[in-house]
Formats: structure tokens, sequence, C-alpha cells
């Protein structure tokens, strides 16, 4: 049922010559650019310039952060001058973010299966974040699985510090993927929702916050190269659809969603079904409470970001989400499936593919190998 979106004959994911951090100069090998397309390269490159070092490890648009001593990531229970921020993740490429902890440790076990990650014997997956009792974080690899809350708010501080953890750990061009639930809108529970714009309340594409008394916008962009490259890989032989649209931002579950069964209702169902058809005329395919916050601070620092959610329920169809507890942890996979299938790609282009099955056991390099064993053997 999963569909690749082709243009001119072939896919347009825009990443070419094997590099793990995917092309900067948009379509490539023939593919058409239209005008939209080169102005969205354009305005790529103008905050690529601002937000990166030649070397492409992240650089901030914060000044005052230079002359700080220490910069303590408070939520994240880390700090730039008590953790060698570098040593610890200066291989990350991929951080992938979901709302709950179990959901991002769970995806955190099937990436190190995916990519064939290999924890040392008698060491197990840890929740490197813990003792901040905010947010969990789970490191595999080349990849950050991090829980982000509920809502823009939770989401925003954990952007913020992990962007400044992206910077003092100097990492190389990451790339941000959030894996997300959301209601569909004309849509089937169980369907693979690729954003491809990120909306408010009011059908706008910025995300919209009060700074020191005064409103400030921020455009609400999502990489688009990167959304067809996720597309590309949706699999004919899925047994569910894997489409792409916009994506509705609310800052509440319930009456912000235009839902009939919080404890407040001042609309009728007809006011309800009128609002959710006009935002599907418009193009909206799902309703979440994290996208316009997650686009706008991801191009604000000049990160490569995607969102991948699945749909729980039609909302056209009703509020209340009601399929079997199995059949959502179920649908829950499909997201991680794909973002999987990207992560592999990448590693696979840049030769950093893991095999799945290991022949050599537990040794990573057989020639320090031989240097440890004739060390033991000096001193035998």
């Amino acid at each position: 049922m999963a569909t690749t979106e082709i243009m001119n004959g072939h896919t347009t994911n825009g990443y070419t010559n094997g590099n793990l951090n995917g092309a900067t100069n948009g379509a490539t090998n023939g593919d058409y650019i239209d005008e939209e397309d080169q102005k969205y390269i354009e305005e790529c490159e103008r905050i690529h310039k601002l937000t990166r070092y030649d070397d492409g490890s992240v650089k901030l648009r914060n000044p005052h952060l230079e002359l700080m001593d220490q910069d303590i990531l408070y939520h994240l229970a880390l700090g730039s001058g008590s953790h060698d921020l570098v040593e610890m993740f200066g291989d990350i490429k991929f951080v992938c973010m979901g709302g709950t902890p179990k959901r991002m440790e769970t995806f955190a076990h099937f990436i190190m299966d995916e990519i064939g990650y290999k924890l040392p014997a008698g060491t197990q997956l840890q929740d490197i974040s813990q003792f901040s009792y905010r947010y969990s974080m789970y490191k595999v690899g080349p990849v950050l699985s991090v829980s982000h809350g509920m809502g823009t708010p939770s989401l925003g501080i954990l952007l913020h510090e992990m962007i400044k953890l992206m910077y003092h750990a100097k990492c190389k061009d990451p790339v941000f993927i959030r894996i997300g639930t959301c209601g569909g809108i004309g849509v089937d529970g169980g369907t693979v929702i690729i954003s491809d714009d990120a909306v408010d309340g009011q059908l706008r594409s910025v995300y919209e916050v009060p700074i020191l008394g005064k409103m400030v916008q921020r455009p609400a962009i999502l990489d688009k190269r990167l959304v067809r490259e996720l597309k590309s890989l949706a699999d004919p032989e899925d047994p569910y659809d894997t489409i792409t649209g916009k994506t509705m931002c609310c800052n509440d579950f319930y009456e912000g969603q235009g839902r009939l069964d919080g404890a407040f209702c001042d609309f009728s169902e007809q006011e309800k079904m009128e609002f959710l058809n006009k935002i599907c005329d418009f193009g909206v395919v799902n309703i979440e409470m994290e996208a316009t916050i997650f686009a706008a601070l991801t191009h604000h620092a000049g990160i490569k970001a995607a969102i991948v959610c699945v749909a729980l329920l039609d909302r056209l169809k009703g509020d209340q989400v009601s399929s079997p507890k199995e059949v959502m942890n179920e649908w829950q996979i499909r997201p991680q499936a794909l973002v999987a299938r990207f992560i592999r790609k990448r590693l696979a282009q840049a030769g950093q593919l893991k095999p799945l099955l290991h022949s050599g056991g537990s040794i990573k390099s057989p020639r320090r190998f031989k240097l440890v064993q004739q060390e033991s053997e000096a001193h035998e």
C-alpha cells in the first residue's frame, strides 16, 4: 500500500555521493528544481552559513554562551564543565525524539538491532539523563533516543538543550527526527505521516512565542529534501500507507484540537466538523502538539529535521482513541521502522553500517586485539 513519490521518473531525495550528511545544494543528477525549491535551497544555505563552522560542526546563534565558564544543561543532567561532552556525544549523527520515556527506550533497543550495534559484554543501555527526572536519553552508537514530553513548552526546553549539546559535543551536521503519534484528518488509523509543513491552530507556518513581552514569530520550516528521502523509503510491501502532508500543531489536546469530549466545550459538533473539514481542504492530514516549535527551532539552528508520526484514529470519524492496546503498540513501531531504514541507508552510504550478524564475535579490532594478547603474554 505504501508508495514512493517520484518526480521526472526518479526519486527526488536530493542526496548523493554516499554522504552521511546529505547534499547541501538541493536536487542533483538532473532532478528538476522549481522556483519554490530554489528559494528553499537558498534559505537553507543562508542559515547554514550562520549555524556551521567550516568543518560542519554546530555553531550557536547566542554570543552569551561564549562568555560562560560552564554551560549547565540542567534538564539533561549534563554540563560542559562536568562532562566530556565531545567524548560522550561527538559521534552523534541522528537525534530521534518522541513523547514518552518508554517509547524512546523501546526505540533505542529497536535501532540497536537495526544497525547491528553491540554493547560491551555485561553492560546494558543506560538512561543518561535519569537524574534529571524529566527526560530520558539513550545513546546507541551514532544515534540518540530522547523523550521530549507533551506539547511545545516541554519540547522547546529539550530542543534548546539538545542543540547546545550538539554544539558542545562538536557534532557535525546532525539530523533531528521527531517520532510520534497523532490524530489523522481523513486518514485511517495506522497510517504513517511524514510532515512536509507545520502549521499552528490558525494555519500559519510559524511558531509564535512572547519574548521580553513582545510576540516573536519564527518560520516553521522542515527540510523538504529530508521529507522526500524518507518518503522514498516507504516499502510497497508495507501493509499500511505512508503519506506526506501538512501537520497542525495545537497547544491543547481537547478544545484546541476541536474535541467534544474535554472537561469543557463551547462549540457544537457541526462547528467542529466545519473546522476539521476546513483544515482538511487546506492540506492538513494530522494534528499533534509539537510540530511548529520542532520545525522552527531546528530551522533557526540550521539543523535538518523531519517529523514522522502514526495516526491513532481519523478525527473526521471521532474524538476518542479506541483501538486495542496491542494494535496501537504495533502501529507505533511503523514510524520507527521508517526512521530505521533512513538511518541504515545513511550509515551504509558512509560505509559505517555494521553487519547485523557479527561473525567476529565481540572482537571490534583484530589488530588491537592482537596487541592486547601480546601485552598480556609479556606479563605472564
